[in-house]
């Protein structure tokens, strides 16, 4: 069904469950460590999905800013609800600064299209790394808690199972890869136990307005916003402009795709989610290559998802984390190795030699250090070098 711009229907569908693979471990991780309101966390995201998709009338992803999330699961001891949210705010209101006085886009000419597709490259090795290790995980669900007694083999095999099916069904616009996928995978993760012992219980958790102080801002800053930045003007805001041109073709972009518009667009989802102390979001090149790889083609994909999250939140809230834990970590896996390969293949339009060695160094630079600002700041520099030196590759 086709409503004005918008698309619904099973590629449409099974396009929005294209980037799970990225948002439930994070954000399942997130909730569980930190202790985050699950209503809070989904319905932000939710409402982040619906605002983009009505406005950029394209898949556009909707993802936990991934060095924050990081840091926050590693040092919970550290990172507090109130830091957390303030990270937040302080992330919108430099993307905000950054896009209405121009500085995003002047700060896009540094962004040169080597530089781009090796961050773009570095994440995809990223993201298939990643899912190869949730498919190898003897550790069936996502919540430690549960799976525990089940055979090493099986989420593996689960796995194994999922790549194959997905790679046949790849092209399968009657049974779209991802739809069978995920509801293949929740059936499976139910029939095993992942709902076992949980109390049935409807209704949202509490939400509020998160009290911060001035020290939750100071050391917001520098523990996860400033190790943030590089890798959100990078990957989140340009790195997402230019997938977008790349996947649609620069005459089909409604004219709202922009580097400064989706500034804003994280900007102010960022300062809402951060006063509700929910998980710091972002847009991202990976999951609109998800999206994309399993059918979604317009912002129908953003409605049907962000719909989703809204029933989990307001119906499900009490039980989102135990529903979104019910996919086995092997069918993740799937998804992001998915979602990595083909943010990868963006780098087929690097022609000369010396761009593609500064593509692979930037990407080899990110995969080994996980690190994109690292990988950013370096390619800079030896792009610099080569053209002042001269230097043939």
């Amino acid at each position: 069904m086709q409503i004005g711009p918008y698309r619904f229907d099973r590629l449409e569908l099974a396009g929005s469950l294209g980037d799970l693979g990225t948002i439930i471990p994070l954000s399942v991780a997130l909730m569980l460590v930190t202790g985050l309101s699950v209503t809070t966390v989904l319905l932000t995201v939710g409402l982040f999905y619906l605002a983009a998709g009505l406005f950029f009338k394209l898949p556009i992803p909707v993802q936990p800013l991934k060095v924050v999330s990081a840091i926050a699961i590693a040092y919970p001891e550290k990172i507090t609800v109130s830091i957390m949210a303030a990270a937040g705010i302080s992330m919108g209101l430099i993307l905000l600064l950054l896009a209405f006085t121009g500085l995003m886009d002047r700060l896009a000419r540094f962004f040169s299209r080597p530089i781009i597709r090796g961050i773009q490259a570095g994440l995809g090795l990223i993201l298939i790394n990643k899912g190869i290790a949730y498919i190898l995980n003897p550790q069936l669900f996502i919540n430690q808690s549960s799976g525990a007694g089940y055979a090493e083999f099986l989420n593996p095999f689960i796995g194994l199972a999922g790549f194959i099916i997905a790679l046949y069904l790849l092209t399968n616009r009657k049974f779209p890869a991802a739809l069978i996928l995920v509801t293949g995978g929740i059936a499976a993760g139910v029939l095993l136990g992942s709902l076992r012992g949980l109390e049935f219980a409807l209704g949202p958790t509490p939400v509020h307005i998160q009290p911060l102080a001035p020290t939750d801002f100071s050391a917001a800053l520098l523990l996860l916003v400033i190790p943030q930045i590089p890798l959100t003007l990078g990957n989140a805001v340009i790195g997402t402009t230019d997938a977008c041109r790349t996947f649609f073709g620069r005459q089909q972009l409604p004219n709202r795709v922009s580097n400064r518009n989706f500034a804003i667009s994280m900007g102010l989802a960022n300062l809402g989610t951060g006063l509700l102390g929910g998980m710091p979001m972002c847009h991202g090149a990976g999951g609109l290559a998800a999206h994309y790889r399993f059918g979604a083609r317009t912002g129908g994909a953003n409605l049907i998802i962000g719909g989703i999250f809204l029933a989990l939140a307001l119906v499900f809230g009490k039980m989102g984390i135990a529903l979104l834990a019910s996919i086995p970590q092997g069918i993740l896996g799937v998804l992001l190795l998915f979602a990595g390969l083909e943010l990868t293949l963006l780098i087929r339009d690097v022609q000369t030699r010396t761009d593609y060695f500064i593509t692979f160094l930037v990407a080899g630079i990110g995969l080994a250090t996980t690190n994109m600002g690292v990988a950013f700041f370096i390619g800079i520099l030896v792009q610099g070098l080569i053209k002042w030196r001269r230097i043939e590759i």
